[in-house]
């Protein structure tokens, strides 16, 4: 898919003679380009990592190297060390299991229901989902506060759960909805036909289908939930409650001067956990194909 997305665009804008690209001349170039993109994106995890592994003085040197030439694990020892961090990561990641559970099991049965039931109310909910995602955080942060405030929610996990379910819901719907899109109602239709009761057409038939979308939208509310700060910074306030992205930004000392080190080892533990979730749910996104469900 990216490879004829960039086909498309190198051909529209004349990098790429059409006779060339019909000869096969230009996919040495597409692949060029893929490699040079990749580097782009994974150039700052690796000096990151590069960095987590220097000594202080190598750091601070002012000589630029990709390859530490003194490996050492000083800041990982530096920032396990660390009580709060480690409590900060417990928080971080009970606060985005619980709301990824929380947003599939709401949106799931919704985005069913919202595709094949179709009513008046629904283009008020689809408008609803276009215009909740255009108001920034920040906009809605004092009338959030405001309203959790009296329910004693706002020094809560409980309290930052509901606002991150809240906060996810609109757009992880909106994706659901495009997955049960791509269902063919002919598949309910037939089970049906063939005697299942519509419970067994959701969980047996429809339900596997939806894994990539279930994964999806598993990888993003967890994702989206574990990098938040704003609402983390505003609605916690003790300590022991603090989640991951607020802790590692008290790794910027005074005036800007940050801990580099101890903030690049922290870092890298902190992207661990989202590895670790995409490695497992990585085989729903090829597990839902309709390939040969419907013959037409």
């Amino acid at each position: 898919m990216i490879s004829r997305s960039i086909t498309y665009f190198l051909n529209r804008m004349g990098k790429i003679p059409s006779k060339l690209a019909r000869q096969g001349i230009g996919h040495p170039l597409l692949h060029l380009l893929i490699i040079f993109y990749l580097i782009y994106l994974l150039f700052p995890l690796i000096w990151m990592i590069s960095t987590s592994f220097k000594p202080t003085n190598e750091i601070y040197s002012g000589i630029p190297s990709l390859i530490p030439r003194d490996f050492s694990l000083q800041h990982y020892m530096t920032v396990l060390n660390e009580k709060r961090l480690l409590q900060s990561i417990a928080n971080s990641f009970y606060a985005g299991t619980l709301t990824a559970l929380i947003v599939v099991t709401i949106t799931l049965p919704a985005a069913y229901a919202l595709v094949r039931y179709r009513t008046a109310i629904n283009n008020v909910i689809l408008g609803w989902i276009l215009t909740s995602q255009i108001f920034p955080a920040i906009l809605i942060m004092i009338p959030l506060y405001m309203i959790l405030r009296p329910l004693n929610l706002t020094d809560s996990l409980s309290g930052l759960v509901l606002v991150y379910v809240v906060w996810d819901i609109p757009f992880v719907l909106w994706m659901m909805q495009g997955y049960v899109m791509k269902i063919p109602v002919e598949l309910e239709e037939a089970a049906a036909i063939d005697g299942a009761t519509q419970g067994q057409i959701l969980y047996k038939i429809l339900l596997p289908l939806m894994l990539p979308g279930i994964g999806a939208a598993t990888l993003f509310a967890f994702i989206t939930a574990w990098n938040e700060f704003l609402f983390a910074l505003v609605l916690l306030k003790t300590p022991d409650l603090t989640t991951l992205p607020v802790e590692l930004a008290r790794f910027t000392g005074i005036e800007g001067q940050a801990r580099t080190g101890p903030l690049a080892a922290a870092s890298f533990i902190a992207t661990i956990p989202s590895i670790i979730l995409f490695a497992i749910i990585r085989k729903w996104f090829s597990s839902g194909s309709l390939y040969g469900a419907v013959k037409g």
